[in-house]
């Protein structure tokens, strides 16, 4: 059974006039016209809602019954109505975007949607560097983030989140690992891991610069970077090995340094957050983007 807005809107008009000509005038339709979007609506319910005579208009009971419980569920989607409209003139101004890696296609492609539907948004990309994932979001200067998770911030919220990615080892074209197809998380014993020198929380740190193997084996600590141009830089003059996720290993490829394949690690994952208590319909929108393009 089909919902149709404009006979119910006649019939709960008609319920408080009783009267078909003022309940006409307050539509700005004809009687008439009144009279044939409540036929329709008896006919889609399947009884008479409306006992009409020369003298009078009155409800059957099944009307009054109908008119009580509908008038409430009708009120509250015009309240629906009102904040989605309202919502949607709340799409201006500028969102501020934060990102850790790279812009993959993916994000690019979101951006794009989010502007055709809101075109009176700006967006400012800003890099996060990788050893402060969380703080553009604490201090104010990034609206939405896309970070590595884990994400464990009780103000923060965890929204849309990306496909899983394969972990890659960043080692210096020169490295005895370069030439491989794949190596085992057990063999990252071996190498001196790059770390991260900021305030990243240590659960994030471990996560993404683990101290030992799957199997319990410790990875040596090599330097600390707080970005990944800084990271990369040290892989390429072979003072240490860095993790990570595939797509960011495509996009910064160079000749000076490889990526190799990790077998036997948690995949990487990217997730969008945003601040709890500055939530704006900007953020809203952009999330919702983000979850129908998948």
């Amino acid at each position: 059974m089909g919902l149709e807005v404009r006979e119910l809107e006649a019939f709960l008009v008609l319920a408080e006039e009783l009267h078909f000509g003022r309940a006409g005038e307050r539509l700005y339709i004809s009687q008439g016209r009144v009279s044939q979007l409540l036929r329709s609506l008896e006919r889609r319910i399947g009884g008479r809602l409306v006992d009409r005579t020369s003298r009078r208009v009155s409800l059957t009971p099944l009307g009054a019954e109908f008119a009580a419980e509908l008038r409430p569920a009708y009120q509250a989607l015009g309240h629906t109505l009102d904040r989605a409209c309202n919502a949607a003139r709340g799409v201006h101004g500028l969102l501020r975007i934060g990102f850790q890696g790279s812009t993959d296609l993916g994000l690019m492609a979101a951006i794009e949607h989010f502007q055709r539907r809101y075109p009176d948004c700006a967006i400012d990309l800003r890099e996060i560097p990788l050893a402060d994932p969380f703080g553009p979001l604490y201090r104010d200067e990034v609206d939405v983030a896309l970070i590595l998770t884990p994400i464990r911030e009780p103000d923060l919220v965890l929204g849309h989140v990306f496909a899983k990615q394969t972990q890659q080892l960043a080692v210096s074209a020169r490295h005895r690992l370069a030439c491989r197809d794949s190596i085992h998380a057990e063999e990252l014993a071996e190498e001196r891991l790059i770390g991260f020198r900021g305030p990243a929380p240590q659960y994030w740190r471990d996560a993404h610069a683990p101290s030992s193997t799957p199997g319990g084996r410790a990875i040596p600590a090599g330097p600390a970077v707080r970005t990944l141009e800084e990271g990369l830089a040290l892989v390429a003059t072979e003072r240490g090995a860095m993790l990570l996720c595939k797509p960011t290993s495509e996009n910064r490829a160079r000749p000076s340094v490889s990526f190799v394949p990790v077998d036997g690690l948690d995949d990487s994952v990217l997730g969008l957050c945003w601040h709890r208590s500055r939530e704006t319909a900007r953020v809203r929108a952009f999330a919702d983007v983000l979850g129908e393009l998948g």
